[in-house]
């Protein structure tokens, strides 16, 4: 096998993760989450069945049902795709110590843990903790793919170490974010600010951290929907604006000093790139309050985080990254 079917896998791995995430978001913001109430099957079958006597204390949602297994399809392809990129660079020598063994071991027990967190979202209704937990585990997949697509850069990185604590609070920072939004989303609070810069009349609302950030939840409950109070979702949207705000200043004063630092043309388009995602991103999270969260807004704001982290990743590894062995 060459290496360039190798990157092509790798690629075609990262569109299924990033199609996954998508598919996700969309499923959790059209309720259809719980819209098979069993799993690994929908109401007891493989294909969502016409009727359904199995759960007669539930209605069967046809579309809702379909689309919760349409995700589950697509996880359990890129589940498969994964395990056969992973038995290329294990058992072929020609790309043996390519990529570290530790993206290899977390690339699987991230499958394996998303499956179960897969399985815990519908069977612990909604669990906020476990529906943002699914939502960082789909992200974290797509980071180590992107992390491992990284090594087999045409271009050498150019292994300046000194950028690395600066560029990996960068990532933790976007990583935070990313998690607020989760949390956001699982919890229902996309909508509970009304107004933007505002939020609901107020530059600081009431804030209830307490309660908003508690991950202590009564398990058996139906959280579709959400269930904190309004000072409480109040809060949490107003904390995930903050980390936005914290985020972009950190990346635009520091994709500033990079440019200005590192005469690299791929480097210098790489945070081109990020800048521009990072301003789409702001742009869709204003649309989402202004318009009530429009589903493709909403769908696309998923999408983009997405990109923006992986964004992240690639800059980190172009900038403080080792020369890859030498078959790349």
């Amino acid at each position: 096998m060459s290496l360039i079917l190798l990157r092509r896998l790798l690629n075609i791995a990262l569109v299924l993760a990033f199609g996954v995430v998508m598919l996700g978001a969309y499923t959790r913001l059209t309720d259809a989450g719980l819209g098979c109430p069993d799993w690994p099957g929908c109401y007891g079958k493989l294909v969502v069945p016409s009727t359904q006597t199995l759960y007669p204390q539930i209605h069967l949602e046809t579309e809702k049902a379909w689309t919760e297994m349409a995700h589950r399809y697509l996880a359990g392809s890129l589940l498969s795709f994964i395990f056969v990129i992973l038995a290329i660079l294990l058992f072929n020598p020609k790309f043996k110590g390519l990529v570290r063994s530790f993206y290899l071991f977390a690339i699987v027990g991230l499958m394996v843990f998303q499956a179960a967190l897969g399985m815990w979202t519908v069977t612990l209704k909604l669990l906020p903790i476990v529906v943002m937990g699914h939502l960082l585990g789909g992200f974290l997949i797509v980071s180590v793919l992107t992390v491992m697509r990284c090594h087999f850069f045409k271009a050498a990185p150019l292994g300046l170490s000194q950028w690395r604590i600066v560029l990996g609070i960068g990532i933790l920072l976007t990583f935070l974010q990313v998690a607020l939004g989760g949390w956001v989303s699982s919890n229902y609070a996309g909508i509970s600010c009304v107004g933007f810069p505002k939020c609901s009349g107020q530059w600081i609302p009431v804030l209830n951290l307490k309660e908003a950030f508690s991950g202590m939840h009564t398990l058996g409950v139906n959280y579709q929907g959400g269930v904190l109070d309004i000072d409480a979702r109040m809060t949490i949207q107003w904390i995930h604006r903050l980390g936005a705000l914290i985020v972009w200043l950190f990346w635009l004063v520091c994709s500033l000093v990079l440019w200005r630092k590192i005469d690299n043309t791929n480097v210098h388009f790489a945070i081109i790139a990020l800048q521009l995602l990072l301003s789409l991103q702001i742009i869709l999270g204003m649309i989402n309050i202004v318009y009530f969260l429009p589903l493709w807004s909403a769908v696309l704001h998923n999408g983009v985080g997405v990109l923006v982290l992986s964004a992240t990743l690639v800059i980190t590894s172009m900038i403080v990254g080792q020369r890859a062995p030498k078959y790349v």
